[in-house]
């Protein structure tokens, strides 16, 4: 059975962001292969953590400067792995890579690796293109921006939408078993059960 590792980069080349933009990046393999979601900030640091083995995939859950900046440098030090982003995210892709090419993530795709599945699932709001990965054999859902403990990401952007991350959240991920463990673009980890109740008080709050 394959493993899940977690590891924390840290950047700011945003002068408006926070001075120390954390972000989770997240492995899922075995000891010969794994796949990387949102490889942050530290390329060398993921490439540290893939220690040799075959990248069968690098999955940007979404367009973000945070998310995608380092990815070009992170798959030259493994060998040149494709990377996989929403097409509904290219405006935000362009804004680090410019042309560069992507291969387009989109929903309902399988990644298989170490004898699992992850299978994509389009989750907008954050950015349009938001996307996330469940795998049901890891009883886990790698959720990017979309989902967080104690609530749903910003949509504080024009492109974005409260109304459509709710309506997300509420038919993509809240219908996953609660024992499914959220795995997020930062901070702790939480579970669809502790965050299924809420819904109701997001919706009120507005945010």
């Amino acid at each position: 059975m394959p493993e899940i590792h977690q590891l924390v980069t840290a950047g700011n080349f945003d002068l408006q962001g926070p001075p120390e933009h954390e972000n989770n990046v997240w492995l899922i393999g075995d000891e010969d292969e794994v796949l990387v979601i949102d490889p942050a900030h530290d390329p060398q640091a993921v490439a540290d953590a893939v220690a040799g083995r075959r990248v069968v995939a690098v999955v940007l859950t979404h367009g973000h400067w945070d998310h995608v900046r380092a990815v070009r440098e992170f798959a030259a030090l493994v060998g040149d792995p494709a990377v996989y982003l929403s097409p509904e995210d290219r405006f935000l892709w362009v804004d680090s890579h410019g042309d560069a090419p992507f291969e387009p993530l989109l929903e309902g795709k399988v990644f298989t690796v170490a004898g699992t599945t992850l299978e994509v699932t389009g989750t907008p709001g954050h950015t349009p293109g938001s996307m996330s990965l469940y795998c049901s054999d890891l009883h886990a859902v790698f959720t990017g921006d979309t989902l967080f403990q104690g609530g749903p990401g910003a949509t504080r952007w024009d492109y974005s939408s409260f109304e459509r991350i709710i309506a997300s959240i509420q038919s993509q991920l809240f219908t996953l078993p609660d024992d499914t463990v959220v795995h997020t673009g930062h901070g702790p980890s939480t579970s669809i059960g502790e965050e299924s109740p809420h819904l109701q008080e997001w919706v009120d709050r507005g945010w």
